[in-house]
């Protein structure tokens, strides 16, 4: 080969290699959701942009697990990040449309108070708590505690819901004085309210009253058409996803930063003092199946309808 050929050959390389820097791989329609679920995939979303990722990623990122839940079920998105009562819901109504493939988050959340009266599950009788998550694990988790304490969620105290930006200016301006939340919208409330304190930590209370697996409320979801068309393409997200979830354990600042740029976290300065309280993980194989299933059977027990009627089967459960 002349050297021109050469010369020309290589243009041609860079050209279609070497512009996007992608390698050649699956496109796949990602949804995370803003919060603790999402924060592990931000190196993976920095990776993708700047075309060092295996596959080709299409993210949204949104604050709602229906809106999500809609695009997996009209195929829009392939895999999503989405509570993991949400995601035995969705396979039990869908007839097993969709798999979960990783766990990426444990416990989250907190009882806040703007006082000094509560000290245990107890001292909540009686009173009112504003609360976020409502049809998804932060209502079932609450639900269950209050019950294994004695206390009836329906008539022993009032719970009033409503979505986490508006409960954070709430306890912000200190109209509430109790609340459920989980970080890190309780980082980001208690900066701006300083007599804000954290009265109850819901992970400690779960296991004061079960032995029965961790409490793992987040979690990655594939649709199962799909995970069956393109297994190789599922495995390299799994991969690129723990490391992303690695980078973010690893490296907080960046991470902070990451999170305010692709809209996880409204401000860095919360992501930076929220991330090492979110408890992420990563999940996957066999694994995933032991540490959950017991966490559903406690659902299951105390209200079946919040994993959609039935503990999911074996099927459940992506295996390449």
């Amino acid at each position: 080969m002349t050297k021109f050929k050469k010369i020309i050959a290589l243009m041609l390389a860079l050209a279609l290699s070497g512009c996007s820097g992608k390698k050649v791989g699956t496109e796949i329609n990602i949804a995370v959701l803003s919060g603790p679920t999402g924060i592990g995939a931000v190196y993976l979303m920095e990776a993708n942009d700047a075309g060092e990722t295996t596959n080709s990623y299409n993210f949204t990122v949104s604050s709602a697990n229906d809106d999500v839940v809609a695009g997996l079920t009209s195929g829009e998105y392939d895999i999503a990040a989405v509570a993991t009562n949400v995601a035995a819901n969705l396979y039990n109504k869908t007839d097993g449309a969709i798999q979960i493939c990783a766990l990426n988050t444990y416990g989250v959340l907190y009882i806040l108070e703007n006082g000094d009266s509560i000290q245990s599950v107890e001292d909540l009788r009686g009173k009112t708590i504003y609360a976020t998550g409502q049809g998804a694990n932060p209502e079932y988790v609450l639900d269950y505690i209050l019950t294994q304490n004695g206390i009836d969620p329906d008539n022993d105290v009032t719970i009033e819901f409503m979505d986490s930006d508006a409960l954070v200016t709430l306890m912000a301006t200190g109209e509430a004085e109790i609340c459920m939340l989980p970080v890190p919208a309780v980082t980001s409330v208690m900066i701006q309210n300083s007599d804000l304190r954290i009265a109850l930590d819901l992970t400690e209370e779960w296991n004061n009253v079960t032995d029965e697996g961790e409490l793992t409320m987040g979690c990655i979801v594939v649709r199962t058409e799909f995970a069956e068309e393109n297994p190789e393409a599922v495995e390299a997200f799994l991969e690129e996803y723990a490391e992303s979830i690695e980078n973010v354990q690893e490296n907080i600042e960046h991470a902070a930063e990451l999170c305010e740029t692709y809209g996880i976290v409204a401000k860095s300065t919360v992501a930076l003092k929220a991330i090492p309280d979110c408890n992420l993980c990563c999940i996957t194989g066999d694994e995933i199946r032991t540490t959950i299933e017991p966490y559903y059977t406690v659902l299951y027990n105390a209200n079946a309808s919040s994993i959609g009627g039935a503990i999911p089967d074996e099927d459940f459960y992506f295996a390449k």
